[in-house]
């Protein structure tokens, strides 16, 4: 569903909701990606309207978030804000390439242990990244978590205690406000509480300074030598395009679970936020997602259509003109503490404890996903994630049973029980692919003497390239044997696949039948 101005009330009360909801946020997520705090509202002004416009998820709100937040302080101490400005352009680029190429439908592949491990290891990097924040510490923080968390521990004398009861007091509030009211946001009280007492008491503690009082305007384009900067940030784009796509599916996912009447189309979402970062940039924003907490918000404040999304960014526009003054007097550690709560409540604890209930190779999935999202790199993370879980799939579709049916099942109905000496029939389950091939080609190799070899076929459920070629090498190793093959109750996409690639005319069609006691019987002719 499109803006329809039949639900402007509603859209109207949601979207001032998301945006005073989005407000700490999008400070918050600024200051943690390592860029002024006006970038960030910036982008959720741009990205609200430009994403809502042209998304395909009527109810998705998009802006800066904690999980891209992770990778731009990569960026942003390697390469600088122009950078990040010329980076976020060019991974626009790719996720509308993405779109075109329908290939939205991908993300509903990422296995559920992947997205768990991934989300709970950015959780404890926001959470580890905010200390410094939280505490008043002037240690420099690095891109390397154990060396930042050393770098704090080593300044931990220098703690600045008002900072720390100013970032306690709103994680107090962020805790307990929901008990009073449910709907004025606890990130928005909290942040007034913290700004009215460093500025009434002139508490010595780090703020965010002054953002100006303008809308976002357009700067010309961003900063570029030459083609080699293209080259050097390639990398940087493609984790950006990467992570904003998952993010922004996996959050529009969200959006259709609450709202079962709608369903996103996965492909124009990424248009959609492809055009948002590469419009973003030309305002000094930082590159956008879709957000799964205002998302959400959103869809609970009574959206109905993509209006909501553009009112939010409008209003966030309104309240810039009308307030930017006041934030010069915000506490970096009152920032902290919104980004600390929520990376605690990013936590999946509910998730974690069900995966360790099920599997292990689950289980090993989520940790190593984990452990690579917080020691090395995002997309890495979910690259290996990804290996590690396709070989623990092909290892459990590995388990191909090759069972010897008992004589006294199959030689009835007048049969000699004695032909069973010269006729040995196997039941085989389960896929026949790549992963299995050589371990079925071995059982049937150690088959005793016979003049005949029966392969019940019927729960074979696919055939790959791999199994046609170990079939083809049981067929010429019998052959040897002067033992005839015979295969049953194929599957129509089985038998498609091996008569397309000729080891049906091999075998023979005359030696295929749809049930074995009809093979049996056309055997016992044979020999007789």
């Amino acid at each position: 569903m499109g803006i329809n101005f039949k639900f402007w009330k509603a859209d109207l009360v949601a979207g001032i909701t998301v945006a005073i909801v989005a407000l700490p946020l999008a400070l918050a997520f600024s200051v943690a990606s390592g860029v002024e705090p006006k970038a960030g509202l910036y982008t959720a002004i741009i990205a609200g309207i430009i994403a809502s416009l042209f998304g395909g998820s009527p109810f998705q709100v998009s802006g800066p978030t904690g999980a891209m937040a992770v990778i731009l302080i990569h960026i942003v101490q390697q390469y600088g804000l122009e950078k990040v400005w010329l980076a976020g352009l060019m991974a626009g680029i790719i996720q509308i390439i993405l779109g075109l190429c329908r290939l939205g439908v991908l993300v509903k592949f990422i296995p559920y242990p992947v997205i768990t491990g991934f989300t709970n290891g950015i959780a404890l990097i926001i959470f580890c990244g905010q200390i410094n924040n939280f505490l008043g510490l002037k240690a420099v923080r690095s891109a390397e978590l154990i060396t930042s968390l050393w770098a704090t521990f080593n300044h931990l004398s220098q703690i600045n205690w008002s900072a720390f009861g100013i970032g306690l007091l709103v994680i107090l509030t962020k805790v307990f406000w929901a008990k009073i009211n449910k709907i004025i946001p606890a990130s928005l009280i909290g942040l007034i509480l913290a700004t009215f007492i460093t500025s009434y008491f002139k508490l010595d503690i780090p703020t965010i300074g002054q953002i100006p009082q303008q809308l976002p305007l357009p700067q010309g384009i961003p900063n570029w030598n030459s083609l080699s900067s293209i080259h050097q940030l390639m990398p940087a784009a493609l984790a950006l395009a990467a992570l904003g796509s998952i993010e922004s599916l996996l959050s529009a996912m969200v959006a259709d679970s609450m709202t079962v009447a709608h369903r996103h189309d996965s492909n124009k979402e990424l248009i959609g936020q492809g055009l948002a970062n590469i419009i973003i940039p030309f305002f000094g924003g930082i590159p956008c997602t879709g957000a799964i907490a205002r998302t959400a918000v959103n869809i609970r404040a009574g959206a109905k259509t993509s209006l909501s999304g553009i009112i939010h960014g409008l209003v966030l526009a309104i309240i810039i003109l009308l307030f930017a003054p006041l934030a010069a007097q915000v506490p970096m550690s009152a920032l902290a503490a919104i980004l600390i709560v929520t990376s605690f409540r990013m936590l999946e604890w509910e998730e974690v404890k069900m995966l360790m209930k099920t599997t292990r190779s689950d289980t090993s999935v989520m940790l190593i996903t984990c452990f690579f999202t917080i020691f090395f790199d995002l997309v890495l993370a979910i690259e290996v994630g990804l290996i590690a879980a396709g070989i623990l799939f092909i290892r459990r579709m590995s388990d191909l049973s090759l069972t010897k049916m008992p004589e006294e099942k199959i030689f009835t109905d007048g049969i000699p029980l004695e032909l069973s000496s010269q006729i040995a029939v196997y039941r085989v389950d389960g896929p026949l692919f790549f992963g299995v091939a050589e371990r079925f080609v071995n059982v049937l190799h150690e088959i005793p003497e016979v003049k005949i070899l029966v392969l019940r076929m019927r729960y074979v459920s696919s055939i790959d390239s791999s199994g046609v070629v170990a079939l083809e090498e049981i067929y010429h190793d019998l052959k040897k044997r002067h033992c005839k093959l015979v295969l049953t109750g194929l599957r129509p996409s089985v038998q498609n696949i091996l008569k397309r690639s000729e080891i049906l005319n091999l075998i023979g069609e005359e030696n295929c039948f749809a049930s074995t006691q009809e093979a049996i019987k056309a055997c016992t002719q044979n020999l007789g």
